[in-house]
C-alpha cells in the first residue's frame, strides 16, 4: 500500500519518478531520509573537503559532518514552523551529495572544463545524484537508474536554484539581490531538464518552498557558526581580529560585497558590534578544555540566536499552525542576516584566502583537469563499472565528458588524488 501524505502535505507531493507500492510503517519522507542516510552519495562525504582539507587533522568538519549538522538545525527549525520534519531533514542531507573533490575550489575546475557543454555546479550535480546517479531504484520502463528515486517534495526541498545554466542578470532571486556573490548558480543541467520540471510540478515560478528555505538558512548558519569555530581551533583566526579596525572594516567591506551587497557596511559593523556584546561571546582561546568548552557554548547559542530570530519573524509574518511547502516563505530579520554574513566573511578571508592557499589550490586544480584529460584520452577504460556502460553508449564527445565528469565529481579528496597517481604521475 502507499503510505498517506503527512499532514500539510497532497498525494502529489508524495509521488516519485518510478511507482512503488510499499507496505513500510514509515512516511514517505522518512522512507526519503533513510534512502539518503544510506546512500554512497553521503558517505562520501567524509572525505570530501569542506573548509579545511580533509584528513589533515582531527578536528575541522569534513563535508559530512557539515551535512549532518545542517539536517539537525533544519529538522528543528522546519518542525517548529510546521514542516514535517523528515522533510526537512531529508533536504539536509540531500544538498551537498553532488559536491565534488576539493569543495568550490573543485567545482570551479570542473566549471571551467565543463564549459563547452554547460558547465558544472555542485547543485545541478546533487539533483543528478539523487535523479540518475545513485544506485537504488532501476527505472523498469527505460531500464535506467531513477537514483533514490525520492519524492517530488524532498527533490523540491533539496533544490536551492530552481532554473538553468543562464546569464546572471536573468535571474530572478527570492532574496531581492544577485544571490550574495553566487549569481553563476543554478540547479539543473540540460538533459536533466525533464525530472527538474516534473519535481516542480505546482511550484509558483522560481520560488523555492519553505522546506527548502529552512534547510537554506540552516546551511548559512551551521558554515558560518562551525567553520569560525574549525579556524578558532586550528589558529587560522583569532579573537582580536574582531576588534581591529583593519581588520573589522575588512570584514565589512567582504560581507557587504560578498554576501549582502544591499545591506550598508556600516550595517555589518553594527553587527560585529551586537556579536562582541553578547555575554557568551568567547573572551579567549587557547585551546584548553575551558576555553573549548565556551567555545562550544557560543556555538550552540549562536545557532540558537539565529534560528529562533527567523523562526519569530516568520511567525509573526505567517500566524497558521501549520506552514507547508508554498504556503508561507521564511523571514530572516535583516540584522541576524549581516551578522551571519560577518562570520561567513571572516571565514572567507583568513580560510579560504588565507596565505600560501593559492598554492594549494592549484594543485588541487591540476589534479581535476589532468584526471578528467587522462580519463577522456583512455577512452573510460578506467571508469568505474557503475558508470562505464554510460561512456561507451555516449552519442557523442559532449555527453562522455558529461560522464566523465560524473565519475571525477563523485571521488572524495583521496581518491581524486589517488585516481591522479595512478593515471597521470
Amino acid at each position: 500500500m502507499n503510505a498517506s501524505p503527512p499532514p500539510g502535505y497532497t498525494v502529489s507531493d508524495v509521488e516519485r519518478w518510478v511507482s512503488q507500492p510499499s507496505d513500510s510503517p514509515r512516511s514517505a519522507f522518512a522512507r526519503d531520509r533513510v534512502r539518503v542516510l544510506h546512500s554512497a552519495g553521503l558517505r562520501r562525504l567524509a572525505a570530501t573537503t569542506q573548509v579545511l582539507v580533509a584528513g589533515r587533522a582531527d578536528f575541522p568538519r569534513t563535508r559530512l559532518t557539515h551535512t549532518l549538522e545542517v539536517a539537525q538545525i533544519a529538522r528543528e527549525m522546519g518542525s517548529a514552523l510546521g514542516c514535517d520534519p523528515d522533510l526537512v531533514d531529508v533536504a539536509g542531507l540531500a544538498h551537498d551529495l553532488g559536491h565534488p573533490p576539493f569543495g568550490h575550489n573543485g567545482e570551479g575546475e570542473l566549471n571551467r572544463i565543463a564549459e563547452s557543454i554547460g558547465g558544472f555546479e555542485g547543485n545541478a550535480q546533487t539533483l543528478r545524484v539523487m535523479t540518475r546517479l545513485e544506485a537504488k531504484v532501476i527505472d523498469p520502463a527505460t531500464g535506467r537508474s531513477a537514483g533514490l528515486d525520492l519524492t517530488r517534495a524532498s527533490l523540491d526541498a533539496a533544490c536551492k536554484y530552481p532554473w538553468p545554466r543562464r546569464d546572471p542578470s536573468e535571474i530572478d532571486d527570492r532574496r531581492g539581490a544577485d544571490l550574495g556573490g553566487q549569481s553563476h548558480k543554478f540547479g539543473y543541467y540540460a538533459d536533466d531538464a525533464e525530472v527538474f520540471h516534473w519535481l516542480r510540478e505546482g511550484a509558483p515560478g522560481e520560488r523555492t518552498c519553505l522546506e527548502e528555505q529552512v534547510m537554506d538558512w540552516a546551511d548559512d548558519v551551521a558554515y558560518s557558526v562551525h567553520d569560525l569555530e574549525d579556524a578558532l581551533h586550528a589558529g587560522l583566526i583569532t579573537l582580536d581580529m574582531f576588534t581591529s579596525t583593519t581588520e573589522r572594516e575588512n570584514i565589512m567591506d567582504v560581507a557587504h560585497r560578498g554576501y549582502l551587497p544591499t545591506v550598508d557596511p556600516a550595517s555589518i559593523g553594527a553587527a560585529l558590534d551586537r556579536l562582541l556584546a553578547l555575554d557568551y561571546w568567547p573572551a579567549s582561546y587557547d585551546g584548553s578544555q575551558r576555553d573549548l568548552a565556551a567555545l562550544k557554548t557560543a556555538t550552540s547559542s549562536l545557532i540558537g540566536r539565529f534560528c529562533t530570530a527567523a523562526e519569530r519573524a516568520t511567525r509573526g509574518a505567517y500566524p497558521g499552525e501549520r506552514l507547508t511547502r508554498y504556503a508561507a516563505s521564511l523571514v530572516v530579520p535583516e540584522g541576524v542576516r549581516a551578522e551571519v554574513a560577518a562570520l561567513k566573511a571572516m571565514t572567507a578571508i583568513y580560510v579560504m584566502h588565507r596565505e600560501g592557499a593559492e598554492a594549494e589550490y592549484a594543485r588541487q586544480r591540476t589534479i581535476i583537469a589532468e584526471l578528467v584529460a587522462a580519463l577522456v584520452v583512455r577512452g573510460g577504460r578506467d571508469l568505474e563499472p557503475w558508470i562505464a556502460p554510460e561512456f561507451d553508449a555516449a552519442a557523442d564527445d559532449g555527453s562522455r565528458l558529461r560522464v566523465v565528469i560524473d565519475q571525477v565529481a563523485s571521488l572524495t579528496d583521496v581518491s581524486a588524488a589517488d585516481w591522479h597517481a595512478r593515471l597521470c604521475d
